[in-house]
This record gives C-alpha cells, structure tokens and sequence, in this order.
C-alpha cells in the first residue's frame, strides 16, 4: 500500500466459493488487519461463527432470511444487520450483501456449526 491508500475494483476482483456461496473480497485481511469488505452472493451458506470478527450486513438486492442463533431476520434491499462475534448464523434464500468484518476475518476464524441430525 502506496501512500497510505490502495484502490480495488470490483471489476477486477473474481469471486470465491465460500460459506455462504460466492465472495468478491474487495479488502481482506491480507490487505489489513483492522477490516474486510466482501460482496457476497447468498443462497444457503453454512451455519457458523466467528470467535473474533463481529460482521455487518447491508442487503443490496434480493430477498431471504438471515438466521442469527435461534432467530431469524427477513431481508430485502436496504436491510442492515449487525452480528457479535459468537454468534451462529447462516443466509438463506438469494440476496447480495455488502459484509464488513472488523477486525479482518482470518479464514482459520470461521467456525462450523454441526446441523442437528433428525430424529
């Protein structure tokens, strides 16, 4: 970093398979430690945590549910939400999201949480 500042282009950046679906992590934790910026395409990601990142949602487009513990939040374009470090969550349904981690997510952060096996 040049100056204090670098410039990335979502344009330019390829997306990821992760959790959640796809990824374009425009500032990871390679670039600093103190945040992460990703566009995240969600359709039905992974239930998990982070032990140190809390996160922030802002829905771009799309619609479906964000599960946070044993509760579920409904989502549409202009919805934000803020999830603590600890607590278990997953998307469900088709949205975009602009995902904000403070500090930076490290990859060995997320944390897996076991579906329950039917009775």
């Amino acid at each position: 970093m040049a100056g204090g500042y670098f410039v990335r282009k979502f344009s330019e950046v390829t997306p990821i398979p992760c959790l959640c679906g796809a990824s374009t992590r425009l500032i990871t934790v390679k670039d600093t430690p103190l945040f992460n910026l990703h566009v995240t395409h969600i359709m039905d990601s992974e239930k998990h945590y982070h032990r140190e990142c809390a996160e922030a949602y802002y829905i771009l487009e799309g619609s479906g549910v964000l599960e946070l513990g044993e509760d579920e939040v409904a989502l549409e374009p202009g919805v934000a939400v803020y999830i603590e470090p600890g607590t278990p969550h997953r998307g469900r349904g088709d949205f975009r999201a602009v995902i904000v981690g403070v500090p930076a997510q490290r990859p060995e952060d997320e944390h897996i949480v076991p579906r329950e096996k039917s009775a």
